[in-house]
């Protein structure tokens, strides 16, 4: 059976390219055709939602092992595919650089002595750092993680050379291997809390410079794992339904995985809630007309409750059902459903600073499911050279060294 995420595929890689290039197309012609901030917008959220999936995908692989889980089995191998986006997120991070002058509405703003933290070159000099960091790490723990699973072959080359050199010095000493692989499971962890709460505060909290929440950063990086809780269990679901009984995923993994799904589920959710709360009964004016705005004014009040409705209310009523958590087709439905949620509260938390409190409708529309498509095509793209160059993680569960 051909693995359906490859790029020998020819759909696949064919469907990928074109809907890169119309999403590339569709971001030039909103740029020049006289609608800059929205094709900002839209890049902006897809950036921070498509990272964050691939942020929280490889947490998900370094948290289970730092708890020595026993039930992940092939689910860590999956999980560490998703460190194969990396690259283009840092890319698609400097491109931000680009937009700067209409993706920060506080540049031309008086803010009364933020200036020091809020300006462009810092700003983004701390960004790249924090990224290096973070991913620098989280390759650091890949390569440990992964080495132990794979065959060295004699056509070794390129990357996958790398990752498969030196295998004697595994063999010799595998402890030593796992410590290694420990600590810098536990670094990433570290760095993607610290890290991602950056993100948070600079690249969405910002737009609003005049309001503060101190509970943002756990917000963002909370959020980032609920996100790549759901991008694991969609893979998961494809690869399952690909290849049947042979992709070595039972219904109690995929019930053990929906249970963790249903708990973070909750903490989005108490995050979500305790955040506003304590905003309104402090009911200081700079912080509550944030919540107002986006909670009780039009065009953003329906947009609240769907944000809501999509990434808590549903998944809360369906995830406490056993049943629907082993089905692979309902949880890659009710995961995609999820991320679009988490996709329209980003537009919730920025929209009203791009359109600088003017808008008449909610701004998203053709536009902006073009150019999500076209990041989603190429996180797609991204795991499948993953899965061709460690063909191990497609199609097999290697034991791993203990």
């Amino acid at each position: 059976m051909k693995p359906v995420l490859s790029l020998k595929n020819k759909p696949l890689i064919l469907g990928g390219a074109l809907l890169t290039a119309v999403a590339l197309l569709t971001f030039l012609l909103q740029l020049v055709g006289g609608h800059p901030q929205r094709a900002w917008q839209a890049y902006l959220i897809n950036f921070l939602v498509w990272s964050a999936i691939a942020q929280g995908g490889l947490l998900f692989s370094a948290l289970m092992h730092l708890v020595k889980a026993r039930w992940t089995g092939r689910l860590s191998g999956l999980a560490e595919a998703f460190a194969a986006f990396f690259p283009l997120s840092f890319v698609l991070f400097l491109g931000l650089f680009l937009g700067s002058e209409h993706i920060f509405p506080w540049l031309h703003e008086d803010l009364h002595g933020k200036e020091v933290w809020l300006n462009v070159p810092f700003l983004f000099w701390r960004d790249c750092a924090g990224l290096l960091l973070l991913y620098g790490l989280g390759f650091g723990y890949l390569y440990h993680a992964l080495k132990p699973k794979l065959v060295p072959g004699d056509a070794d080359r390129g990357i996958r050379g790398f990752f498969t050199r030196g295998q004697t010095a595994l063999q010799n000493a595998p402890e030593r291997w796992q410590q290694r692989k420990t600590v810098f499971g536990l670094l990433y962890i570290i760095a993607f809390a610290v890290v991602l709460s950056l993100i948070g505060f600079d690249l969405v909290m910002s737009m609003d410079p005049h309001w503060i929440s101190t509970l943002f950063g756990a917000y963002t990086f909370v959020k980032a794992f609920y996100l790549g809780l759901g991008g694991l269990i969609i893979l998961a679901a494809v690869m399952r339904l690909n290849q049947g009984e042979t992709a070595g995923l039972s219904s109690s993994q995929f019930h053990d995985l929906g249970k963790l799904f249903f708990a973070f589920c909750l903490v989005w959710g108490d995050f979500f809630y305790v955040q506003l709360v304590v905003i309104w009964y402090g009911n200081i004016p700079e912080e509550s007309s944030y919540v107002i705005e986006r909670v009780m004014r039009m065009p953003w009040q329906p947009l609240a409750w769907a944000v809501f409705a999509a990434a808590f209310i549903i998944p809360f009523v369906l995830l406490i059902n056993k049943k629907i958590k082993t089905r692979p087709v309902i949880m890659m439905a009710l995961c995609t459903l999820i991320i679009a949620g988490i996709w329209l509260e980003h537009l919730l938390l920025i929209g009203p600073a791009f359109a600088h409190g003017a808008a008449a409708a909610i701004p998203v529309g053709l536009s902006e499911a073009l150019i999500t498509l076209g990041f989603m095509s190429l996180m797609i793209l991204a795991l499948a050279y993953f899965m061709d160059l460690f063909p191990e993680i497609a199609m097999a569960q290697a034991p791993e060294t203990t």
